[in-house]
């Protein structure tokens, strides 16, 4: 029974002994490294540098440019882009040169240095005072009368002199202030004009490959070799030759100041830069040039940029 009682004693004096130890111990730590979560700012937004020479009207030439494709994209013959830079070789242009795409202001040195935006803005003209006469007494008569009743316009009682409300243009049944003279032949019109200009097919034929912005710059239409190229619009040609990679032999028309068409792959030019061309008439004949089969690829540019030519030709 004592042995019994010892053994009892004694194993609850060791459970608390380890107890104690056991409570007397900390927990181990570990030191765990933190991830730091990264804050993203959006960048700023910032037109690009292109962009901003656009607009002073210079361009800063890249690897791979030519002249002749730096006034194509530009909408600007390459021959004005020679003359405002003192250029006497379109071939000796360098990277990084700075030209002018755009005519210089009036009375400007020609350079090829960068231009100002306050340089690209033209000078403001001034108005000139209106000066009023002085009033002079005129005896009082009827016709003195009907004169002070006429206003600055030359009116009396609202109507022009010599002509009566409601006159119209008899070819056009429009009042005659708005009659639009018609474009001669061939005429090169101002941008605002755009929409007086006449398009056509350049071609027969069956379309290949439609506008798409960054993949194809115009329409492509198949046909056979030799079959002719018309003008697609009234206009003078600003380029005839090859000098152009990707467009084999190429004619470019001038149609106005912002708007041209482009006629790529042919087999034979048959019109020269600065001939005037109208609308329908053959200026090339259909090839493969710098092709891979006998089309037409056909473009149209505003100020420079490629457009859909189906917003301009009329439907097929």
């Amino acid at each position: 029974m004592k042995q019994t009682r010892c053994l009892l004693l004694l194993t609850l004096s060791l459970g608390v002994l380890c107890a104690c130890s056991t409570a007397g111990r900390r927990a181990p730590i570990v030191d765990r490294p933190v991830t730091p979560v990264a804050v993203v700012r959006p960048a700023p937004v910032q037109t690009p540098a292109e962009d901003r020479d656009e607009a002073r009207g210079v361009y800063v030439v890249k690897k791979g440019d030519t002249l002749l494709r730096i006034a194509l994209d530009h909408g600007q013959n390459y021959r004005d882009i020679l003359q405002w830079n003192s250029l006497p070789d379109p071939n000796d242009i360098k990277v990084d040169q700075v030209l002018r795409i755009a005519p210089p202001a009036r009375g400007s040195a020609v350079t090829t240095a960068p231009v100002t935006l306050a340089d690209a803005r033209p000078a403001t003209p001034s108005v000139p005072k209106k000066v009023q006469p002085r009033g002079e007494k005129k005896p009082y008569s009827d016709a003195t009368l009907a004169e002070m009743k006429k206003d600055d316009d030359g009116k009396v009682d609202g109507k022009a002199d010599g002509k009566a409300d409601g006159k119209t243009d008899s070819r056009t049944d429009k009042p005659a202030s708005a009659a639009v003279p018609a474009l001669a032949p061939g005429a090169v019109v101002k941008a605002d004009d755009d929409e007086k200009l006449s398009w056509m097919w350049p071609s027969d034929g069956r379309i290949t490959a439609t506008f798409d912005e960054g993949k194809n710059k115009g329409v492509d239409i198949a046909g056979k070799l030799g079959q002719q190229v018309m003008a697609a619009g009234s206009g003078k040609v600003m380029y005839a030759g090859s000098g152009i990679r990707g467009y084999g032999n190429l004619v470019i028309v001038k149609h106005s100041n912002s708007l041209l068409s482009a006629y790529a792959h042919n087999r034979a030019i048959l019109v020269k830069e600065g001939q005037t061309v109208t609308k329908g008439e053959k200026i090339a004949e259909m090839g493969d040039s710098d092709a891979d089969s006998v089309k037409l690829h056909f473009e149209i540019r505003q100020q420079g940029k490629p457009v859909d030519p189906s917003r301009f030709l009329p439907s097929r």
